[in-house]
């Protein structure tokens, strides 16, 4: 751990927030502007780590690319001594889950945050960014009630459905933000679809928010998933089912049946 008044290029460290398996952070200083901030760095038991730091780097492009009030505003990512850290806006508040801890939200609260979540994650998708580990521990209530979506660290990138969703042309150069065919997420949170067909990943987010809401409203957290009989684990046994028709396609068909 960083002491205080350690110096990070122009941040100066003030006190540690928490730390994680993948990160520290710690409130700093930006002397230039005189204002404070959040400090993440990668621990230093993982600077070797290539899997790590790419992670990290997702985490830093992800977040970085987007500008909503519901997601934790990035403000630079820089390096020091080999050490990479991100600098984002310092938020006042607690996360959904030590929310929860203390007892079930209000209805009128919970559907509040339930659509707050929802808009942030509808305008990751348009940009094409899938963040695919919603879960209590990443979302952070701030003192006056805003929800912001942390860690993008295991977000996905699809640029041709952000480019059909724009209008603009793809980039064959864009890359995605991670492997495919690789399951990642957090287990006691992950849909079933998860580990059969990425293509399904914005569902993910989707189907996350319901979790996340059921979860509040009964008090309850997901238990530890042992190997034991369930969607999930039936996933990883089952053949993939075979792709679902683009999103535009389905609401044409929804009209269509309408109509007639």
């Amino acid at each position: 751990m960083l002491e205080s008044a350690t110096r990070l290029g122009p941040y100066e460290i003030l006190s540690p927030l928490g730390a994680g398996g993948m990160g520290e952070v710690y409130r700093a200083r930006d002397v230039r502007l005189g204002r404070e901030v959040a400090v993440k760095l990668l621990p230093e038991s993982l600077s070797g780590d290539e899997q790590a730091l790419e992670r990290f780097r997702r985490e830093a492009r992800a977040a970085s690319a987007l500008s909503h009030p519901g997601i934790c505003t990035v403000h630079d990512v820089a390096e020091e001594a080999g050490r990479p850290f991100i600098v984002m806006e310092l938020l006042e508040g607690h996360t959904l889950r030590e929310i929860l801890r203390e007892g079930a939200l209000p209805t009128e609260k919970l559907l509040d945050l339930a659509v707050q979540m929802a808009d942030a994650l509808n305008a990751a998708s348009v940009k094409g960014i899938v963040h695919r580990d919603l879960k209590p521990g990443n979302v952070f209530v701030t003192t006056r009630g805003q929800a912001k979506l942390l860690d993008f660290g295991l977000a996905t990138l699809d640029p041709a459905w952000a480019a059909s969703e724009s209008g603009a042309s793809a980039s064959p150069t864009e890359e995605r933000l991670t492997s495919p065919g690789t399951a990642l997420g957090t287990v006691a949170y992950m849909f079933a679809e998860a580990v059969t067909i990425f293509r399904n990943a914005l569902r993910g987010d989707r189907d996350g928010v319901v979790i996340r809401v059921e979860g509040a409203r009964r008090h309850q957290l997901p238990a530890p998933r042992p190997q034991r009989p369930g969607p999930a684990a039936a996933a990883w046994r089952a053949p993939p089912p075979a792709a679902p028709r683009p999103h535009r396609a389905r609401v044409g068909a929804v009209r269509s049946e309408v109509s007639s």
